[in-house]
């Protein structure tokens, strides 16, 4: 067992090629953090590390993920508030100097490896794990490891959507997700299929078929809100979309 630096949210135990990170259960902390449990981000799927001014008497001891190294940090897209952040560590401000000694030691733990500013192959963080589901404001949503399934609710889905049917999606014919919070305006979870490769949604990968319409219409979306998919739910889930797909590419290369 490595030292073990405990905070406020988190607890990170410092192994030799990794950090350990097991969040803190409480009515206060953040929903997301406490569903993740525990994760372990390898050295090489780390960029930097910092030490930040914390609010109320804190600092924050944060670790920065390198770019396509976390499907949880991918799929998230920059909307997480920083008390959901799976890479801040909050300690009092009296550790403060404790932290900065870890961040020191981390730092030259992680020099090492080659980060050149592409992301890597595959992901270096495990995602969450599949089964998982959650309800959205017009469906439920499956995810069991092979393909997506959205079931409509007939209290919430748009006539285009009962037309089309409840819907199947392998993920061998999908590229990509795009989650929007359901804590911000037109929250949803929308896959991104593959099609002959004339046009894309952007920062989709190749051969990406454009979203159709909004996401109340499109048949590949589920809407997301206050109460229906909640981000502990439904990034996660998004998380484990987002990795199979990956994995499944990376297969086939």
């Amino acid at each position: 067992m490595g030292d073990v630096l405990a905070g406020i949210n988190a607890a990170w135990e410092f192994e030799p090629d990794a950090v350990v990170i097991r969040y803190t259960r409480g009515v206060r902390g953040s929903r997301l953090l406490q569903s993740l449990v525990e994760r372990r981000i390898p050295h090489a799927a780390i960029k930097d590390v910092e030490v930040l001014d914390g609010r109320r008497g804190t600092a924050v001891l944060r670790a920065v993920p390198r770019h396509g190294a976390d499907p949880l940090i991918e799929a998230a897209g920059g909307q997480l508030k920083d008390s959901a952040d799976p890479y801040r560590l909050v300690v009092p401000d009296q550790h403060r100097t404790l932290a900065e000694y870890y961040r020191d030691e981390l730092r030259a733990a992680v020099a090492g490896h080659d980060d050149d500013g592409e992301p890597p192959a595959r992901f270096l963080v495990d995602p969450p794990t599949a089964p998982r589901s959650f309800k959205a404001y017009d469906a439920k949503a499956f995810f069991d490891g092979r393909s997506v399934a959205f079931r409509w609710f007939w209290t919430g889905a748009s006539s285009a959507k009962w037309k089309a049917g409840d819907q199947v999606f392998p993920i061998e014919e999908l590229s990509g997700v795009d989650w929007r919070s359901p804590e911000m305006l037109h929250g949803h979870l929308r896959l991104l299929r593959r099609d002959d490769g004339t046009g894309g949604a952007p920062g989709a990968a190749p051969g990406t078929a454009r979203p159709q319409g909004e996401a109340d219409q499109d048949p590949a979306a589920v809407v997301l809100g206050l109460g229906y998919g909640p981000v502990h739910e439904s990034l996660p889930f998004a998380a484990a979309v987002l990795a199979a797909i990956r994995a499944h590419r990376t297969t086939r290369a």
